[in-house]
């Protein structure tokens, strides 16, 4: 495992310094998934939960938390997003939403975080919508799947 960057030479927590690196095309896919009820996701996939398109919502979400990782992360640099994309697939055989965001920027730093994010609050989006008639809802499996650019170059989850 690398040396951890986000701490000195005390320990203390620090911003790391990208000042010095070069601007690179840099994009992150990351994965997660919300488990339900069979019924709940009919109510999904119909478009009859009381407070609107689920997914819609959900997806909007998603991209604007993926925005904010800045705010939300202490450590984490704020991003000029060039792209941001999420797909949203009900899987009727595991009674689940599966959710998928792709992140992109030109820039000193990564985007990881910035995809696990939109991931992240697609996630809680979907379960506050739908939480009056299904609590046994288990958000889950956030992960990232691909990274590409930057200096340590590129990454993909083994299957």
């Amino acid at each position: 495992m690398s040396e951890l960057t986000h701490f000195d030479e005390q320990g203390r927590a620090r911003m790391v310094d990208v000042g010095d690196k070069d601007s690179t095309k840099r994009r992150a896919v990351a994965r997660g998934e919300v488990r339900m009820q069979p019924e709940t996701l009919k109510l999904i996939e119909a478009g009859e939960a009381g407070k609107g398109d689920v997914l819609g919502v959900a997806e909007i979400a998603g991209i604007m938390a993926s925005k904010r990782t800045s705010e939300l992360i202490p450590l984490c640099h704020p991003l000029p997003l060039s792209s941001v994309g999420l797909v949203m697939t009900l899987n009727a055989s595991d009674s689940k939403v599966e959710i998928e965001a792709t992140v992109e920027t030109t820039g000193k730093t990564g985007v990881e975080m910035e995809a696990l994010t939109a991931v992240s609050v697609a996630a809680l989006t979907i379960y506050d919508m739908v939480k009056a008639v299904d609590r046994w809802m288990v958000v889950g499996e956030v992960r990232l799947e691909e990274k590409t650019g930057g200096k340590s170059g590129d990454w993909k989850r083994s299957s």
